[in-house]
Order: C-alpha cells, then structure tokens, then sequence
C-alpha cells in the first residue's frame, strides 16, 4: 500500500483552507480556519477506528451503544501540529498525546529534530500523526520512524490540510504504509521547499515568525 489518499472535499473544509490560504487572514483567525479544517480532516481520518458494541441506560430504558475499542495515540508534529492539537482532543478527549518536535534548516531545507516525547505503549493502538502541511517529507518520515521503533502498527493515519506532489513521493519512497488524509493536493515545492499554492510557513501564521 504504502501510502493512500484520502483528499476530504467536504464544502466546509475546502471554506476553510480558502481562508488559510489568504494572505491577508490574520493570525487570530488562521487559528479559528486551521482548527476548522483540523475537526473536519480527523473526523474522517477515525472513521474506521474499531469499536466495541454494548448498551448504555437512558432515562427511560436501556439502548445500543457503540464506543471505541482503544483510545487513539495523536502525535503532533511541533510547531504547527499544534494547530491541530485542540480538535483532536475535542474528538477524541480521552486519547494519549505524544510531542515531536522537528524544525527545518533553512539552508538545506532538511529536519532537525529537538523534542521526543511518545506514550510508551503504541503497539496495540491506532496512532494519528497531525501536522498542516506535507512539504518534503522529511519531518514526517521522520516521526513515522520513530513510531514504528516504538512498536506502532502500520497502517499509520497521517492528517494535513495540504500537501506538495514530492513530499508525498518521499513518504511513499520511504517504504512506510500510510493512509494520508488531506483537504488539498497543491502543485509543488518551490526553490526554497515551500508548497505552491500553499499558505505560506503555517508556524509562523499561527504564533507569529520567531524573534
């Protein structure tokens, strides 16, 4: 398989990633569309999380009820995964969150990690990788390799907002088997590895550019 695509076309998303993709949004309100487009892209990537049927007492008698098998782990990718944090756990307010953090080298455009914080226990859980944008690849393939060292089990469920061609040939080179969930499939990656159309460095739009 390696990686599948699942491109989200729901009208409220696709408003969404519109507002992202201005320029003129500002930062308070880039926030508000990325949370948006997160809630919409999760709740199809947990679709088909398994569940467990039972029942559950109502007030009048007792009913069917279906919850979930195991809570998900969700993984951020730092900074900008943290856009995604807070509707991940709207949706999911039980599951485990782990923290990677990878910052891009300017220069040579590759990863360079800083942070490494996972749950132990990802061997029998579904785990959804969260980052807004797939640009090279590099910082995702390298989370998606450190999860599977931890014992994470492929499929992994990745969601982003949008993606550039090549970062999604280099995860697919990278021999991981990923469902990738995305509103958005852009054209490509300019000289400086930014996606075109894109929406510009989505850290920096959430939080402001660094000092």
């Amino acid at each position: 398989m390696t990686v599948e695509i699942v491109v989200v076309d729901h009208p409220l998303a696709l408003e969404a990633l519109a507002r992202i993709r201005d320029a003129e949004t500002p930062n308070a309100l880039f926030r508000t569309n990325l949370e948006r487009i997160g809630m919409l892209l999760i709740a199809e990537a947990t679709r088909t999380l398994p569940t467990l049927e039972g029942t559950v007492t109502t007030p009048l008698t007792e009913a069917s009820a279906v919850r979930l098998a195991s809570q998900p782990v969700i993984i951020p990718i730092l900074r900008a995964g943290l856009g995604f944090l807070s509707p991940a756990q709207h949706l999911l307010p039980n599951a485990d969150i782990g923290f990677i953090g990878i910052a891009r080298n300017e220069e040579t455009h590759e990863p360079e990690p800083y942070v490494n914080k996972l749950p132990d226990d990802m061997a029998s859980r579904p785990v959804i990788v969260v980052d807004p944008m797939l640009a090279t690849g590099g910082s995702l393939i390298h989370t998606l390799r450190l999860l599977i060292n931890r014992g994470a089990a492929q499929p992994l469920t990745v969601v982003c907002a949008l993606c550039a061609p090549e970062g999604i040939a280099a995860v697919d080179a990278c021999g991981i088997d990923v469902t990738l969930f995305t509103a958005a499939v852009d054209d490509e990656l300019n000289d400086d590895a930014f996606i075109v159309p894109g929406l510009g460095d989505a850290g920096d739009r959430q939080f402001g550019a660094p000092a």
